[in-house]
């Protein structure tokens, strides 16, 4: 099954896609967002387009584990999404993947990989996305859920 995963930032919102046996996730794209409706739209598109069947969106919970403002936003955003894709959106703990994404980016550079400031920063979302897409795809995130 290939899922898309969101990770939603205030100026950048990083994709990334599983195969299609949902067992490897690799970083795809990097929107940048003006609204929320642009955003669904462009992401029913990249869903039409890759063929996804499900949806993992990062939800950006305190580190104390309680749901702040970021994170009731990401909710309201989920069912936003399930309406406009008619995909089942699941919600998982995104907390450290920017800093795993980055501890990445640290070893690609000690490996010799030229990487721009521009691209640096463009590249961290997807691979925010990636980080938390295979930990959710190995069973060590579990969906979050809500009420309705």
């Amino acid at each position: 099954m290939r899922t898309l995963a969101i990770d939603y930032g205030d100026k950048r919102v990083g994709l990334a896609l599983s195969d299609a046996g949902g067992s490897l996730a690799s970083p795809l794209d990097v929107i940048f967002r003006s609204t929320d409706a642009h955003l669904i739209q462009a992401i029913c598109k990249t869903i039409e387009h890759e063929g996804a069947e499900r949806v993992v969106l990062g939800l950006p919970l305190n580190m104390d584990g309680t749901v702040g403002g970021g994170a009731k936003h990401m909710i309201e955003f989920a069912k936003l999404l399930r309406q406009a894709s008619g995909l089942d959106v699941i919600l998982i703990d995104e907390r450290l993947s920017s800093y795993d994404a980055e501890q990445q980016l640290i070893s690609r550079k000690r490996a010799g990989e030229h990487l721009t400031r521009k691209n640096k920063k463009g590249q961290l979302d997807a691979i925010a996305a990636a980080t938390f897409l295979q930990a959710f795809l190995d069973g060590n995130l579990l969906p979050i859920t809500f009420d309705d």
